[in-house]
């Protein structure tokens, strides 16, 4: 039988092992879960036993061409009565869009219609909805053209195990807590005998998913709900099987289990959570929790061995920078050399922080606490320790970073005035204006930065580089007083074409800005670019002030800003062409967001080059900004500076009488082939369309005005 178990991105590999302990005949990792194949009951036992899934998928129909009509055509034909009682209740969890199946929403409602249907037809009545806990909850995933629907055996997040009674303000999920624990070393430090502390326990999620490991306790023994209990094929024999033996191993294993693990936080109120839990979860015998602060934490008695495993503070509800390193560098200091023969890891998301330890890293793993990148540092304490480099503030400048602080301040007094009076809210502030720092900084409202550090050249030493940078960011914190997490770091390496433009993060957050009366979509973290492009920002307005009663055609589309422009600038109609689903989800936000969004507005996913060929449409206003490259595996290969003479005559050919094109590009070394356009008036509009904040860099891009000859 096939089965597919979602997690968090991460922990796959993790996953993968898990599923083949647990009898999995194959496996296939993917990103954000695992592919596996068993018995019948093996879905029922992952449900039960997996401490690292999030969801036990079923698949039941795939469809190779999925659209409107042939979602509910196929679906409607499927034996949904083998699988559903029309007398109980349903959901539909739906994700992801296609052309014809713009809504992830609408999609599922589909899929919904087609359900229902056949039921009314098969038994005569259909099921009630329940968003909340149904008797069958279905998985819609759209992924191109191709719809996978599956029957959704967990029912509900595996991670909610049943025994949390409260938590702290950021807690850490279940599953993420066993990632940590696996990573870190501690089944083997448990068979040897150790303990676990954990000095920031917050609500106890490491201690109570570690003992649960150690004491051999199913995570979804206590769960009240499963998916599969509802579905028609629900082999209740087989269930109460495996509950007997998860409930003989775990009353086996609480017997067992001595009391070593530690917990410690300063707050009195997640000591009180952690211990609620603990109860909850039946191991409030096993684990000893106090409110104690960092510096007073010392190994337990009579345990020479052990796991220190910590999750500090992070994360943007933690305050301010100066306190957070000084809390790690307390951390560092207890731990060393008092856990000597000990194993430790601490997870956090900054890297300066990290160091702030002192400690030496022997490994560093990568995971994501929820959207958030963070990395887990494992280290021994009794190790020599490293030079401590705390975020802070007292610490004097090297004369460099005086040197850039003083050009930021300058900078911004510069350009306060003009940003003030055009009422700007994000904005290029500095780029590469010093040659030790190369990196590109933007402020984003709200008070955000984003930074784009570039690549350093081959004769800069990496350690070197990283240096500078970690200044810059340091610089910049303190001249914005923003602390790090408000700062998106990206880093344009010289990669193959391949994976330039790749997704960089995950996530999720997305900010709201403002620009000449319009609101805009962006994100700061998950992407290189962020989903406005700051220097196009007086193209816009043009297209504003030119698309009054105009046919107004954008290619390569991206998040559509510049159509947002068109559409208020008075455009009957509107087609924006992107290869990319997401970013016309982005456009499609960025138009119900301004209350501009219509059936004159058209959105189209494919090639913007083969669509250009083929459309008998007619144009008065185009607007194309190709990328530097492409090399899609839905598109043919595109380089801008070979297929420009191609691609703008194409677009000509669909310029109505009077027409116009605004061709724009970034690439920097771009070159017109003027020679190949010679039947086409062309003026070149770079300059005018540079705004003042990159008034440093005159090739950020280029831009023409093409037009046919008067006639």
């Amino acid at each position: 039988m096939n089965f597919f178990a979602a997690c968090p991105k991460s922990l796959e590999e993790l996953l993968a092992s898990e599923l083949l302990a647990l009898g999995a005949e194959t496996v296939k990792q993917t990103i954000a879960g695992v592919h596996f194949t068993g018995a019948d009951n093996l879905g029922y036992r992952a449900c039960l036993w997996s401490r690292l899934a999030s969801r036990i998928l079923l698949p039941l129909l795939r469809i190779e061409e999925a659209d409107n009509d042939s979602l509910y055509r196929e679906a409607l034909a499927f034996p949904w009565e083998d699988h559903i009682d029309a007398a109980g209740t349903l959901a539909i969890d739906g994700h992801g869009s296609n052309e014809s199946l713009r809504h992830s929403q609408y999609a599922a409602q589909r899929l919904k219609d087609a359900i229902c249907d056949r039921l009314r037809s098969a038994q005569q009545r259909r099921p009630d909805i329940d968003t909340q806990q149904p008797d069958v909850r279905v998985h819609l995933l759209v992924r191109g053209a191709i719809a996978q629907i599956s029957l959704d055996l967990s029912g509900a997040a595996l991670h909610q195990r049943g025994y949390r009674q409260g938590a702290n303000s950021a807690p850490l999920k279940e599953n993420l807590a066993v990632g940590l624990l696996l990573r870190a070393g501690w089944p083997e430090v448990a068979a040897a005998g150790g303990a676990l502390v954990d000095p920031f326990c917050g609500s106890g999620s490491i201690l109570i998913e570690g003992a649960s490991m150690a004491a051999d306790l199913a995570p979804g023994l206590q769960r009240p709900y499963f998916g599969f209990i509802g579905w028609r094929g629900f082999d209740a024999a087989a269930w109460r099987t495996l509950l007997a033996e998860a409930q003989r191993r775990a009353d086996a294993g609480r017997q067992t289990e001595p009391p070593r693990y530690f917990g410690f936080d300063h707050d009195a109120s997640s000591i009180k959570t952690a211990r609620a839990n603990a109860l909850a979860a039946g191991l409030g015998n096993l684990i000893e929790f106090r409110q104690q602060a960092v510096t007073a934490l010392t190994p337990p008695a009579g345990f020479a061995s052990g796991l220190v495993l910590a999750n500090p503070p992070y994360g943007e509800r933690m305050g301010d920078p100066q306190l957070l390193a000084d809390t790690y560098r307390e951390f560092g200091n207890a731990l060393h050399p008092a856990f000597a023969g000990w194993k430790a890891a601490f997870i956090t998301s900054a890297a300066e922080l990290a160091r702030a330890t002192g400690l030496r890293s022997s490994k560093s793993f990568q995971f994501f606490n929820g959207a958030l990148e963070c990395r887990l540092y494992a280290f021994e304490p009794g190790s020599e320790r490293a030079e401590w480099r705390a975020f802070d503030p007292d610490r004097p400048y090297s004369e460099a970073a005086q040197g850039l602080k003083n050009r930021l301040l300058k900078n911004r007094k510069h350009l306060d005035a003009r940003l003030q009076r055009e009422a700007i809210t994000c904005y290029r502030v500095y780029d590469a204006d010093l040659p030790d720092y190369a990196a590109a900084i933007d402020v984003y409202e709200g008070g955000w930065l984003h930074i784009q550090e570039y690549a350093a050249p081959k004769d800069i030493p990496e350690a070197t580089a990283r240096r500078r940078f970690n200044e810059l960011l340091r610089v910049a914190g303190d001249v914005f007083a923003l602390p790090r997490e408000r700062i998106a770091e990206k880093t344009r390496l010289k990669r193959g074409r391949a994976v330039q433009y790749q997704r960089q993060d995950e996530q999720g957050q997305f900010l709201v800005v403002h620009e000449s009366g319009l609101r805009f979509r962006v994100n700061l973290f998950d992407y290189l670019d962020t989903g406005l492009f700051l220097d196009h920002r007086p193209l816009r307005h043009r297209v504003r002030a030119l698309a009054a009663g105009k046919r107004f055609l954008n290619l390569f589309c991206y998040t559509g800003s510049v159509t947002v422009y068109a559409v208020a600038g008075g455009a009957t109609s509107t087609v924006s062409v992107d290869l990319s689903f997401t970013y016309l989800d982005w456009l499609e936000a960025n138009l119900v967001l301004n209350d501009l969004a219509s059936p004159a507005q058209r959105l189209v996913q494919g090639d913007a080059v083969r669509f250009i060929q083929n459309d008998p449409g007619q144009y008065d206003l185009i607007y194309v900004d190709p990328p530097t490259f492409s090399n899609s595996k839905r598109a043919d290969d595109f380089d801008v500076q070979r297929d420009h003479v191609q691609l703008i005559k194409d677009c000509a050919a669909h310029l109505a009488t009077g027409g116009l094109i605004l061709f724009s590009n970034n690439n920097r070394r771009f070159k017109l082939d003027h020679e190949a356009l010679a039947g086409l008036v062309i003026r070149d509009i770079s300059k005018q369309t540079l705004p003042f904040d990159f008034a440093r860099d005159a090739r950020i891009h280029h831009c023409f005005e093409i037009r046919h000859p008067q006639t």
